[in-house]
């Protein structure tokens, strides 16, 4: 088990094609309201970020605010 994620409930992994370490969605129960949401990259590095700015994050994503930077 990875200790940087012990305690963490796993929700999503972006790509998951292959073994290399793709960046990974968790909550974290513990963490306080503003710390709750934890991305980490296949680095070793993690953010940590409200549900509500998750859910802005999603919204613009959604909404195309992204799409110029993956060259859509």
């Amino acid at each position: 088990m990875d200790h940087a994620t012990d305690g963490l409930q796993h929700v999503a992994t972006f790509c998951g094609q292959c073994s290399c370490g793709c960046p990974e969605l968790y909550l974290d129960p513990a963490a306080p309201e503003e710390r709750r949401v934890v991305i980490t990259d296949d680095f070793g590095q993690r953010i940590q970020m409200s549900l509500g700015q998750l859910a802005d994050l999603v919204a613009d994503a959604r909404n195309g605010v992204l799409d110029a930077v993956i060259g859509a």
